[in-house]
């Protein structure tokens, strides 16, 4: 990208920015495995009522991508980020005092609302910011940046809740929250002042909101990116955000920190892949198509332990397993160059959101689903049986099959041989 030192400068205080914004809401998403147990004492919750409480967020995050997207398109995206923080911080303090499901509810669809626009509207605005060349290294890397709030919601969660309570350790997210908030609106800037050389003419869907919508519902491999990209993060969010917390501490029998230091290791996955992806890409597949496919194809094997086999393996090499786990779940960043390529640049933000729609809705659904398998094996927290864990599993397991599947026969639209 051209542009003078003072340009190259000022992208990067916005993309550092940016992702002090999307570590906390990495944070929210993930930050109930490790306090899964907590919370259900406290509030008195049976397992479906967890996996409700864990998945309101997304379907609110799900349900908010389709408007956001032509709001980020046309207001810009440091103002919609900015107002959508807001929303985070009024509902994390809200979540911190919630003594009620309902209010605990609440709170959530208030952080799911308020999250939902962070990652599409950074990428919306690098797309003005970045070359398509640079999109699917800059995304990645802004992914693998964003998994230190997955890191945070693991073991260091885990050791702040022990030390001082849930409610207080939210509570000082929120704080915390409300200050990057404020920096966003201050430092963000969502275009360049200049015109760059390789920017690309604004598309007439641009300003026809139904228009827009039409092409990107219309196109056949966006619904089956859209499917693929559901299980994707539904597998990895069941067992990130929520079932995997409780797997380890019911079946394996971890403390609460051991259990937060295990899920750590998926994390430090994530990151590790979402930082070499579009390498991995460029150099050894020269596809991201392929390059996805064959992420998933591992997510899927590696999913299969909660099927059972985790149990017979060694702490050390379980370790090992939930590292890959992190790793294979970062191939799935490669939707967003995909779709990058897909659609003109004047309805970028709409077709980030729209497929997001997909992503948010797949860790929603699998949750809650996985959560009313777990409780008709009449179990209740704390103490769920490992056969409850195994069906519950398969689900989002097949659903990735199938979609693995489905998405083989979509063209390749960003060739890198």
């Amino acid at each position: 990208m051209n542009g003078s030192s003072s340009q190259q400068r000022r992208r990067w205080t916005i993309f550092a920015t940016l992702a002090l914004m999307y570590i906390l809401a990495y944070f929210y998403r993930v930050s109930l495995a490790v306090v899964a147990g907590d919370i259900s004492r406290d509030l008195h919750l049976t397992p479906q009522q967890l996996g409700s409480l864990s998945g309101v967020l997304f379907y609110v995050y799900a349900a908010a991508q389709l408007p956001l997207g032509p709001m980020i398109d046309r207001l810009g995206s440091r103002m919609v980020i900015s107002g959508c923080g807001v929303l985070t911080t009024v509902g994390g303090v809200l979540f911190s005092q919630a003594d009620t499901l309902m209010i605990a509810m609440i709170a959530r669809a208030l952080i799911g609302i308020g999250t939902a626009s962070v990652l599409m509207a950074t990428f919306t605005l690098f797309s003005h910011w970045f070359s398509r060349r640079e999109f699917g290294r800059v995304s990645g890397f802004m992914v693998a940046l964003g998994n230190l709030g997955n890191l945070a919601g693991t073991a260091p969660l885990a050791l702040a809740v022990g030390a001082f309570g849930w409610r207080d350790s939210f509570l000082a997210v929120s704080v915390l929250q409300a200050v990057v908030t404020l920096l966003v609106f201050c430092n963000v800037q969502d275009k360049p002042a200049a015109r760059t050389d390789d920017e690309e003419p604004v598309s007439s869907l641009e300003s026809n909101m139904m228009a827009a919508w039409g092409t990107i519902f219309g196109t056949r491999d966006f619904w089956l990116l859209g499917v693929l990209a559901f299980f994707w993060y539904g597998n990895y969010l069941a067992l990130q955000a929520l079932w995997g917390g409780p797997y380890l501490m019911d079946v394996l029998h971890l403390s609460r920190e051991a259990a937060g230091s295990m899920l750590m290791f998926t994390s430090f996955g994530f990151i590790v892949g979402s930082s070499l992806v579009d390498t991995v890409a460029r150099r050894f597949f020269r596809s991201y198509k392929k390059t996805l496919l064959a992420g998933q194809l591992v997510l899927l094997l590696f999913m299969s332990a909660f099927l059972g086999w985790a149990e017979a393996v060694p702490r050390p090499m379980l370790a090992g397993v939930f590292f890959i786990i992190g790793v294979a779940v970062s191939s799935g960043v490669m939707v967003y160059p995909i779709i990058r390529a897909m659609f003109p640049v004047g309805i970028v933000g709409t077709a980030l959101t729209s497929l997001n729609f997909y992503v948010l809705m797949g860790a929603a659904v699998i949750q809650q689903v996985m959560g009313v398998i777990v409780g008709s094996y009449g179990d209740v927290a704390g103490s769920i049986s490992a056969e409850a864990f195994h069906a519950a599993f398969m689900f989002p397991m097949a659903g990735l099959a199938i979609a693995i599947v489905l998405y083989s026969r979509v063209r390749e639209y960003v060739p890198l041989s």
